[in-house]
């Protein structure tokens, strides 16, 4: 976790970054000066921990995806080191090569073997080329598809968590089957006889989540979005300018609580207060916490009705209307008619 003088902040983070100048400012003077500020500095924090939680009981869906995309926001591999022991990672989908974009293997989670894995996005210019920024390409999908057959020859339960902008969409990529391999992960997921709990870390973009996005729990953390595209590509489809990525973020239903109403997550993991970049170790053990709850309740299912529970929320989501057409009835008599008249 970053130490406030290296932390980023967002445009509607200043307040908090003001109250942590002011607290430098004041250690710094009760160094030189030999001041006791300890009182000042103790309201200083109180206040600090208020505007986390004012600032995040009433952000906008645009501001939801800039928190999603913070840079000091904690990763797939860094959930593993905190949630986790024992980690051993897997690599290469033993066709073409080693995603670095994917990650994964097994780990203990509170005693219990587990096959965790996930996009991986870098942490600085160097590691975030590397990593491709979170963007698999075929190969990572089908690593991915690789780990979680292992973890059901052993009997292993799958935890896969989601942070991409969408599986990368290169020349390349497409040339080695990027489609076919994000769809016959959808495929092969439904059919797992072992527990899989999907949970949208950051971002959830496109089919790039929806690779390793299927399972019998899908869950959002607080400050995450999840949608078919995201909100500056929308604004440029449909305005020609990312000026409306705004209100595109608006009107794409997003977040995790449009999620949850449409009934495409099942349920949303609260973050610390201001989001999960203010304290690792909390984010992730109220993330490992419901693993373990939703690991345990799982186990009791049997293999087939999980997989049919899988199925059939699958096949219920989304929804729609009919809307009956004036003279829709006599055009099919007489489309009926005409076909007797022909057959006679």
């Amino acid at each position: 976790m970053p130490s406030n003088a290296n932390r980023q902040f967002l445009d509607f983070e200043k307040p908090i970054k003001d109250l942590i100048d002011e607290i430098e400012r004041l250690k710094h003077i009760s160094e030189q000066k030999k001041i006791d500020y300890t009182d000042m500095i103790n309201k200083l924090e109180v206040q600090i921990l208020d505007r986390r939680k004012e600032i995040t009981q009433s952000l906008t869906s645009w501001q939801k995806v800039q928190l999603s995309r913070h840079p000091d926001r904690p990763y797939t591999l860094k959930y593993i080191e905190k949630m986790t022991t024992n980690f051993v990672e897997l690599h290469g989908d033993r066709n073409v090569k080693d995603d670095k974009a994917m990650v994964g293997g097994f780990a203990s989670l509170n005693g219990e073997t587990i096959m965790i894995l996930g996009q991986q996005k870098g942490i600085n210019t160097k590691t975030r080329q590397m990593r491709n920024f979170g963007m698999a390409n075929p190969e990572g999908y089908r690593k991915a598809l690789r780990l979680m057959r292992l973890a059901e020859k052993f009997n292993k339960p799958v935890v896969t968590l989601i942070d991409t902008p969408g599986a990368f969409p290169g020349l390349e990529a497409e040339e080695r089957g990027q489609g076919e391999a994000i769809a016959r992960n959808i495929y092969e997921m439904i059919r797992l006889k072992v527990p899989v709990i999907c949970v949208i870390i950051g971002e959830g973009a496109s089919g790039g989540a929806l690779g390793i996005g299927v399972g019998d729990r899908v869950l959002m953390m607080e400050n995450t979005w999840y949608t078919v595209i995201s909100p500056e590509s929308c604004s440029s489809i449909l305005w020609r300018s990312w000026d409306k990525k705004e209100v595109a973020a608006e009107q794409l239903r997003l977040t995790a609580d449009h999620m949850k109403g449409f009934g495409l997550v099942d349920d949303i993991i609260p973050e610390p207060a201001g989001g999960a970049h203010w304290d690792y170790d909390e984010a992730a053990q109220i993330l490992k916490d419901r693993l373990i709850k939703e690991i345990q309740m799982l186990k009791q299912i049997p293999a087939e009705e999980r997989i049919s529970n899988r199925i059939e929320k699958s096949g219920k989501m989304g929804f729609w209307e009919d809307i009956a057409v004036a003279g829709s009835n006599q055009e099919s008599n007489t489309f009926n008619e005409d076909q007797q008249r022909n057959i006679s």
